[in-house]
């Protein structure tokens, strides 16, 4: 019998290899880990990376949360419902209804994390060839996701000078049409930390009422907001056959990587159809569901939002201060999350990223951020953006502010000189 060693290498010579699909070779890098590399390689030279690339909070996680695992006295981690446990949905339902929403527990599917909620919600509404809205620079993951399902994201560009809100109405139904099948937006926003006013919200409704489409909202940060205040798609009646909500604990509690996130409709069909979904993939994180639970039920939840919110604006001043320091920079003030984009005096945000970590360092510390590109699909914008997550302490975001501020200075002088 023929070696298989032997074999392997006769059709290697001749350069037979299996092929992936196109959908692997067509959903993108995030623009949020695709520098992970030189982060990697800059701290194994012993370099400290300020990380304001990506939304990990440093925040301890609500102690309810973490005492309810430590308490679990089981010794079998065993599958839970595909829904989720009928008690953490219970726990959903009663933030909920504080929140001044009525939901039934059928309108609530538990997710592994929020990510999982926006797949399944794309899933539900769009086949694959159909078209999805959005507003960029939008949440990244948007584009993964799409891509995965063959979905086509149609984008619908905002504006830096006008805090990234909402294009005029007729801008948005402009790229109506017969392959559209759902608007996906995200309030307050990732990217750019844009709370939505009730009239823009009002505006989506109305034309996804008027041309029958899903208006799927994705709500995460919710809480976060620094002025003004979040307007859900679950206070408008008129809007229940088509509203979709993704939600999450990942940053509401701190325990992004709980991974338990929630979709909520009054849709009927949307929700037997994400329950499917559900099925195959079994369930979602037992001892996580407990923890989460735990937190949301605690009487210490108000409080732990409130501080956290407040410690939040306090990051967002100290980034809006530092960037004021930086001559050439643009960005108004954000809303919410605690996200912002800023525009820098450099022709190419990812190359200056990527010298910041190969190339640029101040007593062995740089910082890192996400180019802006990434998050248009428009080919061309977002060149001069890039996304800062303020998820630093108050003492590290100043020093990471002032070395930014000094490596833009210094990139400028060495593009000069080539």
């Amino acid at each position: 019998m023929p070696d298989a060693r032997v074999i392997m290498k006769k059709y290697r010579s001749f350069k037979i290899m299996p092929q992936l699909s196109q959908r692997a070779h067509n959903v993108p890098a995030s623009p949020i880990r695709k520098l992970v590399p030189y982060a990697v390689a800059a701290e194994s030279r012993g370099v400290h990376v300020y990380h304001l690339n990506i939304g990990q909070p440093d925040i301890g996680t609500p102690k309810a949360f973490m005492q309810a695992i430590r308490d679990w006295k089981g010794e079998v981690i065993e599958y839970e419902h595909s829904q989720g446990t009928a008690s953490l949905i219970e726990s959903f339902r009663m933030y909920y209804e504080r929140l001044g929403f009525k939901l039934s527990g059928d309108q609530i599917q538990i997710t592994t994390g929020g990510s999982e909620a926006l797949l399944f919600a794309l899933a539900s509404v769009a086949e694959p060839g159909d078209r999805v809205i959005v507003f960029e620079p939008y949440y990244t993951n948007y584009a993964g996701f799409a891509a995965q399902l063959g979905v086509e994201l149609v984008p619908v560009t905002t504006r830096a000078d006008s805090g990234y809100h909402m294009p005029s109405r007729k801008e948005v139904e402009a790229v109506i049409d017969k392959r559209v099948r759902a608007i996906l937006f995200c309030n307050p926003n990732n990217p750019t930390g844009t709370v939505l006013r009730e009239d823009e919200v009002h505006m989506l409704s109305d034309l996804a009422i008027r041309h029958d489409l899903f208006l799927i909202s994705d709500e995460v940060y919710r809480e976060f907001c620094y002025s003004g205040k979040h307007f859900s798609v679950l206070g408008i009646p008129a809007l229940e056959p088509h509203a979709i909500v993704v939600d999450s604990v990942s940053k509401r509690l701190s325990a992004c990587g709980a991974r338990v996130g929630a979709l909520v409709s009054r849709n009927a069909e949307v929700m037997a159809a994400s329950l499917r979904m559900a099925q195959a993939r079994l369930s979602s994180p037992s001892l996580e569901m407990m923890g989460a639970e735990a937190a949301l039920n605690s009487p210490d939840l108000p409080a732990f939002i409130e501080t956290t919110i407040a410690e939040y604006q306090r990051r967002r001043d100290i980034v809006l201060e530092g960037l004021k320091k930086i001559p050439g920079t643009f960005c108004k003030t954000p809303e919410g999350a605690f996200y912002l984009m800023a525009q820098l005096p450099v022709e190419n945000a990812e190359d200056f990223a990527r010298w910041m970590l190969t190339d640029f360092q101040r007593d062995q510390r740089t910082v890192m951020v996400a180019p802006g590109a990434g998050f248009y699909t428009t080919p061309g914008l977002g060149l001069k953006e890039v996304r800062i997550a303020y998820v630093l302490n108050t003492r590290d975001l100043e020093d990471a502010m002032n070395l930014l501020g000094e490596a833009v200075h210094m990139y400028q002088g060495e593009m000069k000189r080539t």
